[in-house]
């Protein structure tokens, strides 16, 4: 058996945060079980960890050449793991364990998904008559045993498992395409790829951990759908990056659009390749008193990979909305539904200093570590700032609402770089009334499919406090737009007063419907 990870890279920590990661000199079967039990509860949704037994660890790094296992040891091993996890833990639990061969050392490396029936816990001692069970979790780098709050949040994440690790039993086996996972399995540099052709599909997926279920019953997860069938969007509907160019700014009346759909590293880099070759630029400034010139960016090519793998990362596949790129003279947005977790706050954010309690997709993220499309944990928003910086752009802008039902990212224009776009043939430029932002968008739907509302009915449906936050995210830019108006429009503060959809609105929702229809 073998990893879908490249093992060098994973024993240097180029793949994997170092978090999820723990070195065993030697085999200690209580240390490694309560680690085994740690990785499996997954309290942050990092996607599990990895436990290499036989290398020793200083200061948090790997101490190679290894020290290696007695190769006679390596089957009483596994063996001993088997049992801890029937056991030794509730409810049972059974890592991958995969022997391994490395500079002639023998050394094993136990491969601990996020499991999907936590919370899991372990015997606190392998005593014969031991019966006390503990909870332990992953702080850092360090397996601790959960208690008081750190207990009680991991017991209400019971049974709960990310969308993307979750089996599909819409999907069959076979929609998994192996000439897929073997591209995938090459570019990383995993042993497995040269097994790519000999493996039964089911065997293959479940070495990946992207098959699950009985023999007789077993189903893809929605991370194998999303990254190995060819088309995604059919199991997922508006699985797609929507790259929008308005040539006039937002608020001209004509738009180019390009729909990238397909497994999700193939959109990311098509629709990335796109930007670049359609929408970027570089501006040379030559400047009187010294010979060497200046040269800018309109928008530096970083910044934008990071907004857009960082959306296609973090947004929701359970929810009907694109991820959206909206470009104009002025400016570059990257869209997406919903916003991030809760305990990010957006002051913290636009420092560059927030950090999630809690990942949506763990398994998602695993994977584009491993093809280098993200580098880790929290990185995404302080390298749109530096590279912001480093070109002399103004800063960029977050922006997501009290509710967090959707994120968005501006990167503001290079005041000194020019917009000198040159289109690809057969894109067409219809007409399209004036983008609009998240809030205004929930409005338009609420009010086209239940009527004029009041103040106070709005608030109630969307679960708002704040009066001064309806008016100023939904209401005022929606009059101001023309998608809605006054139902009394001679009396606005009357207190009878309602909102309902203009024609205009209603002519900009059918072509927002009509877009996802053809996706």
């Amino acid at each position: 058996m073998s990893l879908p990870i490249n093992i060098s890279a994973l024993l240097h920590g180029r793949t994997v945060e170092w978090e999820r990661l723990e070195f065993k000199k030697g085999w200690n079967p209580l240390d490694t079980l309560h680690t085994i039990c740690a990785f499996a509860n997954d309290f942050h949704n990092l996607g599990g960890g990895y436990i290499i037994v036989g290398v020793e660890e200083s200061k948090g790094r790997p101490v190679l050449p290894p020290a290696g296992l007695n190769p006679d040891t390596l089957d009483a091993i596994q063996k001993e793991l088997l049992n801890l996890g029937s056991s030794a833990m509730q409810p049972s639990y059974h890592p991958i364990v995969i022997p391994y061969r490395i500079e002639d050392r023998d050394i094993l490396i136990i491969w601990v998904p996020g499991g999907p029936t936590r919370p899991y816990k372990a015997k606190l001692t392998l005593g014969k008559n031991s019966r006390e069970y503990g909870y332990f979790i992953r702080k850092s780098s360090s397996t601790v045993r959960a208690k008081g709050p750190d207990e009680t949040e991991l017991l209400s994440l019971a049974a709960t498992v990310p969308f993307d690790d979750r089996l599909n039993q819409r999907a069959r086996v076979e929609d998994l395409s192996r000439e897929l996972i073997r591209d995938f399995l090459q570019e990383v540099g995993s042993d497995l790829a040269a097994d790519v052709s000999m493996l039964p599909l089911v065997e293959l997926g479940r070495q990946m951990h992207i098959i699950e279920g009985p023999e007789e019953a077993s189903f893809p997860l929605n991370v194998g759908l999303l990254f190995f069938n060819p088309e995604p969007h059919s199991f997922f509907p508006v699985t797609q990056i929507d790259v929008v160019w308005f040539p006039d700014g937002p608020g001209g009346d004509k738009f180019t659009e390009k729909i990238f759909q397909g497994p999700l590293p193939r959109m990311i880099r098509e629709s990335l390749d796109y930007i670049r070759r359609n929408y970027l630029n570089e501006t040379v400034i030559k400047h009187p008193d010294r010979a060497e010139a200046t040269r800018v960016d309109n928008f530096p090519y970083e910044a934008i990979e990071e907004a857009v793998v960082n959306a296609a990362y973090h947004r929701s596949y359970e929810e009907r909305e694109p991820v959206e790129v909206r470009i104009t003279p002025e400016d570059l947005v990257v869209l997406s539904y919903p916003g991030p977790d809760r305990s990010v706050r957006l002051e913290q954010l636009r420092l560059g200093r927030a950090v999630p309690r809690r990942y949506r997709n763990r398994r998602i993220g695993e994977f584009l570590k491993e093809l280098d499309l993200t580098e880790g944990r929290a990185t995404g928003i302080p390298k749109i700032l530096r590279a912001m910086k480093d070109n002399g752009s103004p800063p960029p802008e977050f922006e997501f609402d009290e509710d967090h039902t959707y994120f968005l990212v501006r990167l503001p224009v290079h005041p000194e770089a020019g917009m000198d776009v040159e289109q690809e043939a057969g894109e067409a430029t219809p007409p399209v009334t004036p983008p609009v932002t998240p809030p205004v968008m929930r409005l338009l739907n609420l009010l086209a499919a239940k009527g004029p509302k009041g103040n106070a009915d709005i608030r109630e449906e969307f679960g708002l406090k704040d009066r001064a936050h309806l008016r100023k995210l939904y209401i005022d830019p929606a009059l101001s737009t023309g998608l809605i108006k006054y139902t009394i429009p001679d009396k606005p503060t009357s207190r009878m007063q309602k909102y309902q959809i203009t024609d205009k609105g209603r002519v900009w929702l059918t072509g927002i419907q009509t877009r996802q229809g053809k996706s």
